[in-house]
């Protein structure tokens, strides 16, 4: 889901009024989201609107007052999200309309992701197209008749006005209710529907990967790298999918597919060429203009795409990009002191703006650079005249046009000089850019995402060797445990607020439960600290009770409501996800998670759960292709046996044997580092201490590997692990 694309560089906002934003802090009462601690529903505390937060009391008084409900779903990286509150919800004539026919709710989609996603649904019956801002029309009891995204305050860009709108829907249930209701009694039957496929069985087998893989070929654009055309959005599970298949099997279409992609994202402006870091998604087929807010979560599973190619295919070039992805996740987006990611930088300053931070006329470029840089710098990064952005076409967004040795040609510069050159303008540039005023960042602190960070930053300290990544994953890592979880509670969606701000607990989602057990089992693979471990298995088994499905198999998307509270608007809807839109399903994510625990810990049950849930999409997903990489990676998980290099020692054999250990990523090994005196078996999980401490003991270092419940002896050297990886 995206906001809607409206244009290379977004719709002009010339004729949009002026930000009253300040004028309103001081002229008007807030209103309820006063008391919000999300930064996007902050930001609209002090607009004319009355708005509420998602609450009883908001849904009370819509019942009490006969009124239906105006609903608001967007988020603070959204740049249509804030034009539709300034053109629309700073007007005091057009909110007088909303205040006097409507009980108006807002709801942040990275606080609430629960709301958002029935919501998501129901829009998409309604209107066949979803994304944010969000706009819906409910019942008083939160059944949507009406949705759309944005809508702009006069009749424009072929949508019609938002005041039109709310006066025709409000005399609709005035005069027409019988219909109305009807209506939204057919749309909640499609959010129930929408993705609830459990229970169209099938047979699982690895042809399924081999049809997912097959898809995902199918639409891969040969010319510019990725999937499909315009507008391109990043598909990490499914890369992850094709490098899988291409190391384990040879699959050449399945590397070209995975390579040329990264490849070709990396050299486009989606990639930020001079602070790091993925934009959300690109526009254009070429990968050049982006939408400029950048996610966490995206940036997380690139960053493993990234490293997992060069685990597999040694390429300088990829674990370049993964450090640098680094690079920004590390100065922008974390809390260097008590560990934890942020959530996500927006694109934009004001909404005058399209991604002005990140971009450069030739003129400004030519400001900070030398006559032998800009030479360099505008040929390599395609800096030209005329640039890239419709809102203002002197604006280029920097993408490699050229190999260095061909800019240096072009540019007439020798090619040592040339390099030398073009890491002193890129430092000129980025040191310039820090200097403009810079696009907010939500320092909220999300569970799930986090979690993800947590396991790239582990996966990433493994294979590059950045012990620095390694303690920064873990103190984040145990931040989220202290924080967010209690066994008895469960666990939080939202850690950490801005500023401060109190955390009102919000109730952890099955993508929480299940990127937070990968990463506590993650983090033992990295430190062979047995409570990490038993904190993996502890939250597994909330996975399970919270969240599986015992009858119909499968696992809800939100936990079962607790008796006697009450179940507000679409939440009545029980989902159970299988597309990755755009983190990875939470269905096969908790399937791999539990599949990731029962080789070390040998349960039964968990297998059993696993493959129930994939077998009950088995019906079904191939028609899914792409958006269901997630489901081919945990499929072979289940159909392929687990292989584990443990590595034991801490000399320069160990690190000898465990970089070895770790060349050429599959999704089914694992590699662990212990130290002598953790090769025990209190310290062990159950199925490895069945075997490890029974094995000969050596002295020095050595490498053990172990296929399914069996295990080699004790190697020594690094040319006969080869040799023990390249034979199972």
């Amino acid at each position: 889901m995206s906001e809607p694309i409206l244009g290379a560089g977004g719709a002009s906002e010339g004729d949009q009024q002026e930000d009253h934003a300040a004028e309103y802090s001081h002229s008007h009462a807030s209103n309820d989201l006063q008391h919000a601690a999300s930064s996007y529903l902050r930001s609209a505390m002090h607009q004319p609107v009355q708005w509420h937060q998602w609450s009883e009391e908001a849904f009370a008084l819509a019942t009490t007052a006969g009124k239906p409900i105006l609903l608001d779903i967007g988020a603070v990286w959204c740049h249509w999200c804030h034009v539709m509150d300034r053109e629309s919800y700073e007007d005091v004539g057009l909110a007088h309309v909303i205040n006097e026919h409507f009980i108006a709710i807002k709801v942040d989609r990275d606080e609430r992701p629960d709301v958002d996603s029935r919501y998501q649904a129901a829009v998409s019956a309604i209107s066949g197209q979803g994304g944010w801002p969000l706009t819906a029309i409910l019942t008083p009891d939160g059944r949507p008749f009406f949705g759309g995204t944005y809508f702009p305050k006069e009749d424009r860009y072929g949508r019609p006005g938002f005041e039109r709108v709310l006066l025709t829907m409000a005399e609709a249930w005035e005069t027409r209710r019988e219909e109305v209701l009807e209506s939204a009694s057919s749309v909640m039957e499609a959010i129930e529907q929408g993705e609830n496929f459990a229970g169209r069985r099938g047979q699982l087998s690895l042809s399924l990967v081999e049809k997912l893989i097959g898809s995902a070929i199918t639409q891969f654009d040969s010319r510019y790298g990725g999937f499909g055309s315009q507008p391109k959005f990043p598909h990490p599970a499914a890369i992850d999918l094709l490098l899988d298949m291409a190391t384990r099997t040879g699959d050449e279409e399945a590397k070209r597919a995975a390579i040329f992609t990264l490849e070709r994202m990396a050299k486009g402006g989606v990639y930020d060429q001079i602070a790091g870091g993925f934009h959300r998604y690109s526009v254009d087929e070429r990968w050049v203009v982006p939408h400029f807010e950048k996610m966490l979560y995206d940036n997380a599973d690139l960053l493993k795409n990234y490293v997992h190619a060069f685990q597999s295919f040694v390429d300088p070039g990829m674990a370049a990009v993964a450090k640098d992805i680094m690079r920004w996740m590390n100065e922008c987006l974390s809390d260097r002191q008590r560990g934890g990611f942020y959530a996500s930088q927006d694109a934009d300053i004001t909404l005058d703006d399209d991604g002005d931070y990140f971009t450069w006329t030739r003129a400004e470029a030519a400001e900070v650079l030398s006559a032998e840089e800009l030479a360099i710098a505008s040929t390599y990064y395609d800096i030209g005249d005329v640039g890239d952005m419709h809102h203002n076409p002197l604006k280029n967004v920097l993408h490699v046009r050229f190999t260095l040795e061909e800019a240096a040609t072009r540019a007439d510069i020798a090619g040592a000089r040339a390099c030398g050159l073009l890491e002193s303008a890129k430092h000129k540039l980025h040191e310039a850019r820090l200097r403009r005023p810079a696009p907010f960042i939500d320092r909220t602190i999300y569970t799930g995402w986090n979690a993800l960070a947590i396991s790239a930053y582990l996966d990433a300290a493994q294979v590059l060797g950045l012990s620095t990544a390694k303690d920064f994953a873990l103190m984040t890592l145990d931040r989220i445990l202290a924080e967010g979880w209690d066994k008895a509670a469960g666990l939080a969606h939202v850690i950490a607020y801005p500023d401060g701000e109190p955390v009102t607990r919000v109730a952890g989602v099955l993508d929480d439960y299940a990127f937070l057990t990968q990463a506590c089992t993650d983090a033992w693979f990295a430190t062979g600290e047995r409570r990490y471990y038993e904190l993996a298995m502890e939250i597994a088994d909330a996975i399970v009770e919270r969240f599986y499905d015992k009858v119909g198999n499968g696992f809800f998307d939100a936990e079962t409501t607790p008796e006697g509270q009450k179940i507000l608007g679409a939440l009545t809807a029980r989902r159970k996800p299988l597309q990755d839109s755009p983190t990875p399903a939470g269905n096969p994510a908790a399937a791999a998670a539990l599949l990731g625990l029962e080789a070390l810990s040998g349960s039964p049950e968990y297998r059993e759960i696993a493959e129930d849930t994939l077998e009950s999409f088995a019906g079904i997903v191939e028609h899914f292709g792409l958006y269901v990489g997630m489901y081919g990676l945990a499929l072979e998980r289940l159909m392929l046996d687990q292989i584990q290099v443990v590595v034991v020692g801490e000399d320069a054999l160990a690190r000898q044997l465990q970089v070895t250990a770790t060349a050429r990523f599959a999704v089914n090994k694992s590699v662990i580092h212990l130290r002598h005196e953790q090769l025990n078996e209190a310290a062990l999980p159950p199925v490895l201490a069945e075997t490890l401490p029974n094995l000969p003991r050596l002295e020095g270092s050595f490498a053990i590997v172990c296929k399914g419940r069996t295990c080699l002896p004790p190697i020594t050297n690094a040319e006969a692990l080869l040799d023990a990886l390249k034979a199972i």
